[in-house]
């Protein structure tokens, strides 16, 4: 079942062009990574989807709903939520009143998400009552997703989960994602292809604001010659 599908979306911030007739769909349960060099594209890609950066042409439909023209707060309101490359967390509260706060509705599923999210972050269980400013790198990345998690999104934008961490961390992360992927849908933006292509089903290549490359993630594991041509790794 496709979940979100983009279609030939451009996208402009200020004068620059930056998304160039970018289309891609995501299958609900899959993990679909964006990969692409610095620059690509990626990032005003997750941030067009959100509303975050308004496209000027084309279409997003979540759900079966034309989502590309409403507002940022509506399409969050849908199932859409949001882990930005500097994970969005407010600093100055603490774990708990990040969690809470990102509960809409307190019901038994809920707090079944948040009892499962904890299980899933132990740290963040014994960081409960600290403020989220103070927990290391690894942590409020941990924080980042628990909190777009818990918000009952059927679908979760990732952007750069591993930048800055350490190479441990980096390998917990990964780890949580592809458990996420049993309770939700991801879209992952990542430079790491070892740890991606380790969790992704599909893939696709942004290239100058355009969709240069794309398929099972198997398949671009064993294409070399793709890997080199699109990523600049063997």
């Amino acid at each position: 079942m496709t979940l979100l599908k983009v279609e030939e979306i451009e996208t402009y911030i200020e004068q620059y062009h930056i998304l160039q007739g970018i289309s891609f769909e995501v299958l609900k349960g899959e993990i679909t990574v964006l990969f692409g060099r610095n620059g690509a594209g990626k990032t005003t890609t997750l941030r067009s989807v959100m509303g975050l950066s308004p496209i000027s042409k084309g279409q997003i439909t979540f759900r079966g709903e034309n989502i590309g023209s409403l507002p940022t707060y509506e399409i969050a309101r849908r199932g859409i939520g949001y882990v930005p490359e500097d994970q969005g967390i407010f600093k100055d509260l603490t774990v708990e009143e990040n969690m809470r706060i990102s509960i809409l509705k307190r019901d038994e599923s809920a707090l079944e998400k948040l009892e499962w999210i904890l299980n899933l972050f132990p740290d963040l269980k014994t960081l409960w009552h600290r403020k989220s400013g103070l927990l290391s790198g690894g942590q409020k990345q941990m924080l980042a997703l628990a909190r777009a998690y818990v918000g009952d999104n059927e679908l979760l934008l990732v952007d750069e989960p591993s930048k800055g961490l350490a190479p441990i961390m980096v390998e917990k992360v990964m780890q949580a994602i592809e458990q996420m992927k049993e309770k939700t849908t991801v879209v992952l933006v990542e430079q790491n292809f070892f740890m991606a292509s380790t969790i992704g089903d599909r893939f696709y290549i942004v290239d100058e604001g355009r969709i240069v490359h794309h398929g099972l993630m198997q398949e671009l594991k064993e294409d070399e010659d793709a890997r080199k041509k699109y990523l600049g790794i063997a």
